[in-house]
């Protein structure tokens, strides 16, 4: 198999689309001054009421989130990402991981055997898709910009 240079670049195309969604449903929410997110499981006025911060303000910090993750997967195939130092870019994916993972992971796992949030099996399935493709994008980026070695006059595995 022929190692190539160029990652694969749809997964982090698509795992950015993902996020822009995410940060769209949460800008719609909070200009709406509600928590949750459109298409997901409903969240009760009173569990609302016990937040640190108001609906409206956590929304919209969740709207950045998703701005900013979406621009930190387009930087692993965009050439800009190429000057971020490799072990950095792998540090803020690993961290990133952690969250999405955790996310989706909720998602999934509520959405099949159901731990009381209210996630459904297309959502579950969704979360599935999502820790697959932000997997894909990480070993994209990793095999792509990984050290070869200089083997007799030609790159080695």
């Amino acid at each position: 198999m022929k190692r190539s240079d160029r990652p694969r670049r749809w997964p982090a195309y698509a795992v950015a689309g993902l996020f822009l969604g995410y940060a769209a449903g949460k800008a719609a929410f909070a200009a709406q001054d509600r928590l949750g997110f459109p298409g997901g499981p409903p969240v009760p006025a009173s569990e609302a009421a016990s937040y640190f911060m108001d609906a409206a303000a956590a929304q919209w910090l969740a709207t950045a989130s998703g701005v900013v993750g979406a621009a930190i997967v387009l930087l692993t195939v965009l050439p800009p990402g190429r000057r971020v130092p490799r072990r950095l870019m792998l540090l803020v994916l690993a961290v990133m991981a952690a969250a999405v993972g955790g996310g989706a992971g909720i998602m999934a796992v509520d959405g099949f055997v159901g731990i009381g949030v209210g996630w459904q099996w297309y959502h579950g399935v969704l979360g599935i898709v999502v820790i697959v493709l932000f997997m894909e994008t990480i070993r994209s980026y990793a095999t792509s910009t990984g050290r070869r070695r200089f083997v007799g006059g030609r790159t080695g595995p």
